[in-house]
């Protein structure tokens, strides 16, 4: 199994690009369902709890498929999915994660609350090779890499 993936941040519209980019490399290629599926979990944090909330975004693969978890520091706010009707302007990015997601939930700890989904597409490294992670910091900077 790879190391995890462990982003600390805070939750604005420009943190968005950096993960994606971040969740590419971490997987070694395109994962375009774990980025979509990311982006909708920072917006919901930046919509519902406000912009430069910090958060916690951790990407863990196995051989078949990769968990995304993002935490925050407000465990009150769960998220709903509802369904959108045809003219709304918001409202469909958990309906996305759901058709997306293998399975996804919400896990509240004390002061905290972590949305996870597990989608298709995990460790692409062959056995027996090394795998790495990065950890990057609150700024988006990359502060290590993190070998087996």
């Amino acid at each position: 199994m790879r190391e995890p993936l462990i982003l600390e941040l805070l939750a604005v519209p420009e943190a968005v690009p950096e993960v994606r980019r971040a969740l590419r490399v971490y997987l070694d290629g395109p994962c375009d369902d774990l980025q979509l599926c990311a982006t909708e979990l920072i917006t919901n944090v930046i919509r519902h709890l406000g912009e430069g909330v910090p958060v916690t975004v951790r990407a863990l693969c196995d051989q078949d498929r990769t968990r995304l978890e993002v935490t925050d520091p407000d465990p009150r706010a769960l998220p709903v999915l509802c369904r959108a009707a045809g003219d709304d302007e918001t409202g469909r990015g958990l309906t996305l994660l759901d058709a997306l997601a293998l399975r996804w939930g919400v896990e509240q700890g004390p002061g905290t609350k972590t949305v996870w989904c597990e989608v298709l597409g995990g460790d692409r490294t062959p056995p027996g090779e090394p795998s790495a992670g990065i950890r990057v910091d609150s700024a988006g900077m990359s502060v290590g890499v993190i070998a087996r």
